[in-house]
Formats: structure tokens, sequence, C-alpha cells
């Protein structure tokens, strides 16, 4: 199979200064560099098929993905992006995978019914969580406390699996299938959110639901929690994009920002939606082929970067540098510097 890996000379984004939304542009000789990127614009091809999700690892030196031809590539940030291991097992495409965060695991979800845990040193399958009865979309390891991890399923059910034992240790039963999971920033609280368009909070200790979040007027199809912990960002097929504040004693209506312009479509992938580090960005998959990351605080639009000739999946930011990464359905993905 051979890896290409194609820097696109002479491209980057300019900064913001209007209101109009950034693309890539073409470089002037001698323009500031932001990043430690090889070129401006990486693409990094090598999957057989669509790419459901990719995620930097903590350090920002390595990306995962995962794809609906059933493996996880392990990829170089830097230099020319090789991919230099391939994770096998899943007996169908992975739709979610995330780090956990001392980066020595990567933990996945797949239609194949099970999340599974991977040793990022060996390449090698630690633990098989097979108690869902139907697809597994989506995971989320905690991020602080025992090694935790949550996930969701189409069998209605969010899990709850401790790494050290065998088994589910907690299982949350809803009536509808549950399409994107994440921890509370304290992994007391669990919040899923799935096809009824509700997200619902989850207390570990009670088992039950304490809250429910209403305002997508269609599914959920990513979660991802602020790095702050205190906002919960929601990616919805009414196309928008929500952040919700979850700190104790918030008011009442829990809905501080909605976020517009990206697009779901026919295919109803699970797009993904994310966070940059310091807070004030946040970017979202969008089915036509565009990378869109707004400003927080005004809620425009401050990029919209071609390239992909498929959906696109998710786009995340790198964790230190000014680099957004984008997977798609054209079975690529693009890191980009803004």
């Amino acid at each position: 199979m051979q890896m290409q890996v194609v820097p696109r000379e002479g491209e980057n984004a300019l900064s913001v200064s209007g209101p109009r939304p950034m693309e890539w542009s073409t470089q002037a000789p001698g323009k500031q560099r932001t990043s430690s990127l090889e070129s401006p614009i990486m693409l990094l091809a090598g999957h057989q098929s669509a790419i459901y999700t990719m995620k930097f690892n903590p350090a920002g030196t390595v990306i995962a993905s995962g794809s609906h031809d059933r493996e996880i590539f392990l990829w170089y940030v830097h230099g020319e992006c090789k991919n230099f291991m391939v994770l096998k097992g899943h007996k169908n495409a992975i739709l979610d995978l995330h780090w956990t965060t001392d980066g020595s695991q990567i933990v996945s979800a797949s239609p194949d019914k099970t999340v599974r845990a991977w040793d990022v040193e060996t390449g090698k399958q630690i633990k098989k969580m097979a108690e869902h009865s139907s697809f597994v979309n989506s995971c989320c390891p905690c991020r602080r406390g025992p090694p935790l991890i949550v996930s969701g399923s189409d069998d209605g059910t969010a899990k709850l699996w401790d790494m050290r034992q065998r088994g589910a240790i907690q299982t949350f039963p809803d009536k509808y299938q549950i399409t994107a999971v994440s921890f509370s920033d304290a992994s007391d609280k669990i919040y899923t959110g799935g096809i009824d368009n509700d997200i619902k909070v989850w207390d570990l200790r009670k088992g039950e639901v304490i809250m429910t979040l209403q305002g997508h007027q269609d599914m959920i199809t990513g979660m991802s929690l602020s790095p702050d912990g205190s906002y919960l960002l929601t990616n919805g097929m009414d196309s928008k994009l929500c952040i919700w504040d979850m700190r104790p004693y918030a008011p009442q209506s829990r809905c501080v920002k909605v976020f517009e312009g990206h697009q779901h479509n026919f295919e109803k992938n699970l797009l993904k939606c994310s966070w940059s580090p310091d807070g004030s960005k946040v970017t979202a998959g969008s089915s036509d082929r565009m990378v869109y990351i707004w400003d927080t605080t005004s809620r425009r639009i401050l990029y919209k970067l071609p390239g992909h000739t498929g959906s696109v999946n998710e786009s995340v930011f790198h964790p230190t540098e000014p680099i957004v990464g984008s997977c798609s359905s054209d079975k690529q993905i693009y890191l980009g510097e803004i």
C-alpha cells in the first residue's frame, strides 16, 4: 500500500481582518510561517476508505485516524507526516476514537459492537469491551481519576467501563439510540446525545438522568467538553452547533451560544465537533466538504477551508500550535496552518 504525503507548496491562510471567512490563499514569498509543519498544508493519504474520526495525541506529535477500512492509522505530525503504525482488530468501521489523557492508549468504537483499547507503543489491542448488542457510535475516556471509559450505542444504552476490570461496571438505559457521549470534567457525570435530539446528564453515583438539555431539532452527531470543563459543545443534524453551560447553578436555559453555517446531509454521518486548546474557537465537520472554524465570542465564521472532496467528518485543533486537522469521506486528512 503506497502512502503519499503531498505538501502543497505556496499555500497558507492569511490572518483574518474583515468579517468574511478566510480561505487558504496563495502565500506571498517570505510570508511568516506560524507552525512547525513542513508545509503550510499537508495532505495525508493511505486509508482505503472514508475516514470518520481523527485526533492529535496530547503532545501534538502523533495523529490517530479511524476509517471505514476497519483500521486505525498513526501518523507523525512533523516532517513528511509518515504513517508509522496500523492498529488492526476491529471487524467493522471505526466511528470514534480518543487518546487517553497520558497519551499512552487509544480507545475506539465500532459498529462491530465493541469498544477497544490499544497500546500505542506496541500497537497491540489491550482490551476488548464487547457487551453492547448493536453498533457502538461513540466512546470517551475520562480526563482524570480512575481509567474509566464511556460508550454509546444503537442498543439504546451508554456503558461505563473501568480499564482495570472485566465487563461494564454500569449501564445507563435510554429509550433511543445513543450517538454521542462525553464525561464531565470531574468524571462524576456522563453526557449522552442521541436520535431523540436531547442531551442527557447522568449522575454516575445515582445512575440516573439528573438533567435534560433541549434545543436541538434533530439528532446529536457529536459532543465535546471545553478545555476548562465548563461548557459542552454539541453538533446536531439540524445544522446547529450549540454551547451549553454545564457549571452548577447555571441559569435554566443552558444553551448560551448557537453557531451556524456548516451542513448535514442525507448521508447522516456522525459529524463531530471540537474546541481550540484555549476555548476561543470551535470547529465542526460539515457535509459540504468545508472545514468551519468559528470564534466562540462573536460566533462568526473565522475560516471556511476548502480542499476535501467528500464530507468532512471531523476537524480538530492541534494542542499547542495553530494547526487544524480534518478527515473526510474522501479518504484523506489535511493538516493546515491557520
